[in-house]
């Protein structure tokens, strides 16, 4: 039977001697919830639909209704005039119309005609035009694009990429990128027949920006997928190019770079660290603050993959001043941003104290408190991690750093949403702090109770969810007992190793360890 991950998720907060590396969220525990809203990144495949073609309205109505077996019977012709004319149809129809008939061309049997009209090296414009007609069958389903794969059009397409026609080269690439972007499968048939080196070969400085546009976006396709990742050694071939292309001033360039090199971050460990060991961290990080959000957002992406890996990891992230650029993503006017921004400390606040603290002396306690009392719910949740993650990783002085700031109350305003994981996640935050609290258990206490904590923690006692009933019950009977004279009821040491001591004082000035 399968692991819940969100019980695993849990069980981590349960264990202050766990190692670093397995307290540290896992992002295949949280993609499907971040992800859930439409991604801004680059579409897969796309379609070639040129703007201001010469088909009018008309002439679609016309083509619509065109008898596909007399254009096959054309496009078979050896008369090179009217094969030309006959494969241009086919691509008009293909690229013109809102719903391209596309299995009817398949089933035409036209595939075997457009794929021979490839190797046509002596007429440059039919090959443009079989090409482009391929691009756009390609950019429909998987069947679809298998289908041009199945009919042996990839070899002809790698060809291709030697052209000296540079609308047949960059056609060419449109159509790889299309078959690669189908899924990991045809990612892998199409670098092991070779794309690697003679798609780099076209990141040069004075390449069209169009054409480098499009080379980009291939690149950000044979970056994608963990299931499984790219090659090793092709990784190792795409990252110099990416180091590349980050200096880049086109904006779209630049999206589709730092999108490819998230998708490498989110590969685990190993690929983090080949993106580290690239130099290409340092030129990330000041991309968090471009005045593009869609690069904005793939900027965090990459980055806060990066910091799900090793404290080592995400050291490298820190030392690069990347928590300066947080005071504005955590008030950013896109809600998206502001979540994946908590959901990025959230991982740092998984670390060491170091790093803990290092969230600390950037002021953002208040920021992520913030983003826990106000943003939306699913940013709500990533605080409760975030805050959970700290009474985990931090000392007795950091926890107290975050009860001043006033995390309290809207901590424990989350007990009575209706997600269970993040009671689950709220719950045992308060039991950390409870435990870590020490003499001073009886302020943090008095805190809960006044803001209404202490009625929403005994309502859970009637959950029926095990895991929450059972923490709920543990905090009540533990420190909001009223039967002091039951030894076993209040512990007499935490975790940590810090003794209660119900003879000494608390201070008025405040909550303090």
């Amino acid at each position: 039977m399968a692991s819940d991950p969100t019980k695993n998720r849990i069980l981590v907060f349960k264990n202050r001697g766990k190692d670093q590396d397995e307290m540290r969220r896992r992002r295949n525990e949280v993609t499907v919830e971040l992800r859930k809203n439409k991604r801004e990144e680059s579409l897969q495949k796309r379609r070639n639909v040129p703007i201001g073609d010469s088909t009018d309205e008309e002439e679609m109505v016309h083509l619509g209704s065109t008898d596909l077996k007399n254009l096959v019977e054309s496009a078979r012709s050896p008369d090179p005039t009217i094969k030309l004319a006959a494969v241009q149809k086919a691509r008009k129809m293909l690229s013109s119309d809102r719903n391209p008939p596309i299995d009817c061309l398949i089933e035409s049997g036209i595939l075997p005609i457009l794929v021979q009209s490839l190797q046509c090296h002596d007429n440059t414009q039919l090959q443009f035009e079989a090409a482009w007609a391929l691009t756009n069958i390609a950019s429909g389903t998987s069947a679809q694009t298998k289908a041009v794969v199945e009919a042996g059009a990839v070899p002809y397409f790698l060809q291709l990429l030697d052209s000296k026609q540079q609308n047949v080269c960059e056609q060419a690439v449109w159509a790889l990128g299309n078959v690669i972007g189908d899924g990991p499968g045809l990612r892998d048939y199409v670098i092991q027949l070779g794309v690697v080196q003679p798609l780099l070969s076209f990141i040069t400085p004075d390449v069209q920006i169009t054409f480098l546009r499009n080379v980009t976006w291939v690149i950000v396709n044979l970056c994608r997928s963990k299931d499984p990742p790219p090659p090793v050694d092709t990784i190792k071939q795409l990252l110099p190019a990416l180091g590349f292309l980050i200096h880049h001033t086109d904006t779209n360039i630049l999206i589709d770079t730092v999108w490819a090199l998230s998708y490498l971050t989110d590969g685990g460990n190993e690929q983090i660290q080949l993106v580290i060991d690239s130099g290409v961290v340092p030129h990330l990080i000041p991309l968090l603050s471009h005045k593009e959000p869609k690069l904005q957002t793939a900027a965090l992406r990459a980055v806060g993959n990066i910091v799900t890996g090793t404290d080592e990891q995400t050291q490298v992230v820190l030392n690069c001043d990347a928590l300066s650029h947080f005071p504005a993503l955590l008030t950013h006017q896109k809600e998206k941003i502001c979540k994946e921004a908590v959901w990025f400390l959230s991982n740092i606040t998984a670390g060491n104290k170091m790093q803990v603290q290092a969230v600390i002396d950037a002021g953002l306690l208040p920021k992520i408190i913030q983003n826990l009392s106000k943003g939306e719910f699913q940013t709500q949740k990533e605080a409760a991690w975030a805050v959970s993650n700290l009474t985990i990783s931090g000392s007795r002085e950091q926890i107290a750093q975050l009860i001043q700031e006033g995390v309290i109350p809207p901590f424990c305003n989350l007990l009575t949403c209706q997600d269970t994981q993040v009671i689950q996640v709220t719950l045992d935050g308060i039991n950390n702090m409870l435990k870590m609290a020490g003499a001073e258990v009886e302020t943090l206490t008095n805190m809960i109770e006044e803001c209404g904590g202490l009625d929403k923690i005994e309502a859970l006692q009637n959950h029926e969810n095990l895991e929450i009933y059972k923490v709920a019950y543990e905090i009540i009977e533990q420190y909001f007992s009223d039967e002091p004279e039951d030894e076993d009821i209040m512990p007499q040491a935490t975790e940590a190793g810090f003794a209660f001591d119900p003879s000494q004082s608390i201070p008025s000035e405040g909550f303090k360890f």
